[in-house]
């Protein structure tokens, strides 16, 4: 339900947790219990969080739909927004809007095979599907997790992922283009761990989310290996704005990612997926 498009509604922030030198992930709660009685969404949509004389930004929300009548945004600061939000603390109050968008198809994926692939921070946007998927763990086929990321130090939630793949019938690979020490997973691209997780393509469904050239190397190895396009989902990141298709900066063709998106089926977007200026 989508009853503060417009004007923010107030929520203070009840936990922190540093997860990184520059990730932080804010968990609130709305003030109006009448709007936090009806505030639903589902995995994959975002809300705009609001920070008082600086401005919003829009950011995935990363917990369980069903968890409790809390919501967790996770934040990588790299803009005045972000860096602000950041640097608040529990107790602190915050405007959000929302939920918008479209998320993932969780429903059309029951009885499947359910392949998770991130890159960076595209983790956060799929957390609610992993543990939608895990909650419910026999109205689905196999749960593969591909996460990869640039520097084995910039994963964050080792122990969520230690903890799924304690889970039956599901598979968690990790890479990393340069890995430490202490680095235990695949050393190069995400791409690499596709030989490791022998892909269920017949009856499977893939999500996707990180940046678009890891995206784009990972639908071409996916469509090599049998998977049609309309089993490909995408979540993609513009510069929204508005969040309501109306100021136009995140246009994608005829569609907009706010309202069209943020996720799309790979099979309605490949005419524009890695087109220059698009």
């Amino acid at each position: 339900m989508n009853t503060s498009a417009h004007c923010p509604a107030e929520a203070q922030i009840i936990a922190r947790e540093q997860d990184s030198r520059t990730i932080v992930s804010l968990t609130v709660r709305l003030t109006d219990p009448a709007y936090a009685n009806e505030f639903e969404f589902q995995p994959g949509q975002f809300n705009m969080l609001y920070l008082y004389g600086v401005g919003e930004i829009p950011i995935s929300i990363s917990s369980d739909p069903a968890s409790s009548d809390t919501l967790t945004h996770t934040i990588r600061a790299v803009g005045r927004v972000s860096h602000g939000l950041a640097r608040l603390e529990v107790g602190d109050r915050i405007g959000l809007r929302g939920p918008f968008g479209r998320g993932w198809p969780l429903q059309d994926a029951r009885a499947k095979s359910v392949i998770v692939i991130t890159g960076g921070l595209g983790c956060a946007p799929v957390v609610p599907v992993i543990d939608y998927v895990i909650n419910r763990r026999s109205e689905y086929g196999r749960l593969i997790i591909m996460q990869g990321v640039k520097h084995s130090d910039d994963l964050i939630w080792r122990e969520r992922y230690e903890a799924w793949g304690k889970h039956p019938d599901t598979q968690v690979l990790l890479a990393a283009d340069m890995g430490g020490k202490q680095w235990n997973g695949v050393v190069g691209p995400v791409t690499e761990l596709f030989d490791q997780a022998h892909l269920p393509t017949e009856n499977s469904v893939a999500f996707l989310c990180g940046p678009e050239p890891m995206i784009r190397a990972c639908v071409k190895r996916l469509t090599e290996e049998g998977l049609a396009p309309d089993r490909i989902w995408i979540s993609m990141e513009r510069n929204m704005q508005c969040a309501l298709g109306q100021c136009g900066h995140c246009q994608y063709g005829d569609k907009f990612i706010c309202k069209d998106g943020p996720v799309f089926s790979y099979a309605g977007i490949r005419h524009l997926f890695g087109v220059k200026g698009f």
